[in-house]
């Protein structure tokens, strides 16, 4: 069965479900792949200080007036009945102006997510709780 993904991205692709499946369990599992081919003498460290790079140069732009300036971000947000979530936002002089949700989903990213919303909820709640101790 092919499914067709709607994405912002170009080219558009037309996925088999099983590639679809083997694709998402490698990106959610690609910190552990890159360990695992550092056998264990490192990590993807280099990408998560690259995002931080990226994130905190949108963040200036945005502050500094520019215009439009859309990125990733786990936020306070209604765009899930989780008090917060990750999803894009629009970034300007008063921080983040606007949460702008996600984009329509496909049943298999439907599926995934409320698959995993106990274990966010779960993080959140972890979250709040350390914060409200410091």
């Amino acid at each position: 069965m092919y499914l067709m993904h709607n994405t912002i991205a170009t080219p558009k692709a037309n996925l088999a479900e099983g590639d679809i499946k083997v694709l998402t369990k490698r990106t959610q599992g690609g910190g552990t792949e890159v360990v695992e081919a550092k056998a264990g003498k490192g990590s993807a460290t280099l990408s998560m200080v690259y995002a931080g790079a990226i994130f905190a140069d949108a963040c200036l732009k945005g502050l500094n007036g520019v215009p439009d300036v859309v990125e990733c971000s786990f936020v306070q947000s209604t765009v899930t009945n989780l008090p917060f979530f990750a999803s894009k936002v629009r970034l300007g002089k008063n921080d983040v102006e606007e949460v702008l949700g996600l984009s329509s989903l496909s049943e298999y990213e439907k599926n995934g997510l409320e698959s995993l919303k106990l274990e966010l909820k779960a993080s959140i709640d972890k979250g709040i709780n350390f914060a409200n101790q410091s």
